[in-house]
């Protein structure tokens, strides 16, 4: 787990991108957060 100050340094700079870009724009991985939308897909078989 990262120090308290890099945290800060982190939750920081998430909020400065989500005040400019909006919320969800960007997202720490391995938070335990469930996506904000179901985004609906379209499947084309297609791996690429």
């Amino acid at each position: 787990m990262a120090n308290p100050e890099k945290e800060k340094a982190i939750e920081l700079a998430v909020s400065a991108i989500e005040k400019q870009f909006g919320k969800g724009s960007v997202m720490r991985l391995g938070a335990g957060e469930a996506p904000l939308e179901d985004i609906a897909t379209i499947s084309t078989g297609s791996v690429s």
